[in-house]
């Protein structure tokens, strides 16, 4: 075990720091995207008749060949990956944002109108956060899904835990496939634990019964 650590010790470190480093910024800009689209959709529900479809329709493309695409236009740069890994995080946000708001029952927002709430103070103070559990699952999956789609990454040479389990599949190492997928199971595992508790403190004190189990 010594001697694996110490030939493969600052690869395997600098993979998990690239991979991480991938999965964040692509959950955090696919969140902003997923959040924004959502909530506008939910404005207009008639347009999810098509919008969602697609959606639907564009999620089974295989990631292989969407960053093959990205990387024909953009290049070998890891903006590629970013781009590619926070458009398919974004669609899990997406569905559950417009879906969370959409089952905010009625009556919580004909009582913030009878407040004299404008429609932003009604969807910031209210919607949102009944819409919230609903917005954070979709928000775990997003990060999961990320965490496995950023092995893609090795594919176009832009590194991540991906270069080992690649590496160890062409050579048939499986000490090598095991470098890369045990550290990215375990990154899964922490983002949603972490995710999990961030549900709890973003939850309403009123719905957090059952919240994270």
């Amino acid at each position: 075990m010594r001697t694996l650590f110490d030939t493969y010790g600052a690869m395997l470190a600098k993979a998990i720091a690239v991979h991480t480093g991938y999965v964040l910024l692509s959950v955090a800009i696919g969140f902003v995207l997923g959040l924004v689209l959502g909530v506008l959709l939910s404005r207009v529900p008639k347009w999810s008749g098509v919008i969602l479809p697609v959606v639907s329709v564009f999620q089974t493309i295989p990631g292989l060949v969407f960053i093959g695409l990205l990387f024909l236009w953009l290049g070998m740069v890891p903006a590629t990956v970013v781009a590619a890994l926070s458009i398919y995080a974004m669609f899990p946000v997406l569905k559950n944002t417009y879906t969370g708001i959409l089952g905010v029952e009625e009556k919580y927002v004909e009582a913030s109108k009878g407040c004299g709430m404008s429609p932003f103070q009604t969807l910031m103070k209210v919607e949102l956060p009944l819409a919230m559990p609903t917005i954070i699952a979709g928000l775990r999956m997003s990060a999961i899904y990320t965490v496995s789609w950023a092995v893609l990454a090795a594919m176009i040479g832009l590194g991540g835990l991906g270069d080992f389990v690649y590496q160890g599949t062409s050579s048939n190492n499986n000490t090598l496939i095991l470098l890369g997928a045990i550290p990215a199971a375990i990154l899964a595992i922490v983002i949603g634990a972490l995710i999990d508790l961030l549900q709890k403190h973003v939850t309403p004190r009123g719905l957090r019964k059952g919240v994270g189990r």
